[in-house]
C-alpha cells in the first residue's frame, strides 16, 4: 500500500489525497483519489503528484476509507512508513499483519530508518521517486523488497509472536497486599 497525501485546513495539515494497493504481484487492486473532507491547500504536486483536476473527480474520503478497510481486513498490509498511511487512512491494522521497510531490522543502519527511495536503489537496483511521486511505483517497490526477504522477514515474526505469547503465559509475581504486609510489620501503637 501507499499513499499521496495534500495538505488541508490552516495548519496545512496532511489529509489522503491518493491511495494504491497492490497485489504479490505487483498488480493494482485499489488505486483511487480521495477528496479530503477539509478544503485542500497545498496539493503538494511536487511530490504527491496530485492536482487539482484529480481530486474535483474524486471519490468521498469515507468511500475509500471504508473500501481500503475491507481489502485489508485479515490481510498482510506492505508498505513503507505505512503509519503515515494509517494516520491519513484514520484506520489501524493489527500489528503481527504489518509489514513495513522502513522498520525491518536488516534494511534500518545503525538505528537510522532509509527512504523507499534509498531501498529500492540498494536492494532492488531500480531508481524511484525522481520528482513526483508514484504511489503505484511506490507499493511496487515495497512490495519488491519484502517478497526479496520475506522468508527471513516471516520467521523474525514468527519467533516474535511466539517470544510474546511465551510472555503471556507466565504468572506474575504475586505482589503482597496489605493484609500481608501487616502481617510481616505489624502496627504497633505508641
Amino acid at each position: 500500500m501507499d499513499c499521496e497525501m495534500v495538505g488541508v485546513g490552516e495548519r496545512n495539515k496532511s489529509a489522503l489525497g491518493r491511495v494504491t494497493l497492490v497485489n504479490k504481484w505487483g498488480n493494482v487492486v485499489y488505486d483511487e483519489f480521495a477528496r479530503p473532507m477539509d478544503r485542500v491547500v497545498d496539493f503538494r504536486t511536487q511530490i504527491s503528484g496530485i492536482r487539482p483536476r484529480d481530486l474535483k473527480k474524486a471519490k468521498d474520503f469515507r468511500i475509500v476509507q471504508k473500501k481500503v478497510a475491507e481489502i485489508i481486513k485479515g490481510r498482510i498490509l506492505v508498505g513503507h512508513a505505512l503509519h503515515n498511511d494509517f494516520k491519513v487512512l484514520l484506520l489501524n491494522h493489527p500489528t503481527k499483519d504489518i509489514r513495513d521497510t522502513s522498520q525491518y531490522q536488516f534494511f534500518v543502519e545503525e538505528g537510522r530508518r532509509k527512504s523507499l527511495r534509498h531501498l529500492a536503489s540498494e536492494f532492488l537496483g531500480v531508481s524511484i521517486q525522481k520528482g513526483e511521486h508514484n504511489p503505484v511505483e511506490d507499493a511496487r517497490a515495497s512490495m519488491m523488497l519484502y517478497l526479496k526477504n520475506c522468508k527471513r522477514w516471516e520467521k523474525i515474526i514468527k519467533n516474535q509472536i511466539k517470544l510474546q505469547k511465551k510472555q503471556r503465559k507466565r504468572k506474575p509475581k504475586k505482589k503482597a497486599s496489605q493484609k500481608d504486609a501487616s502481617e510481616v510489620y505489624p502496627i504497633t501503637e505508641s
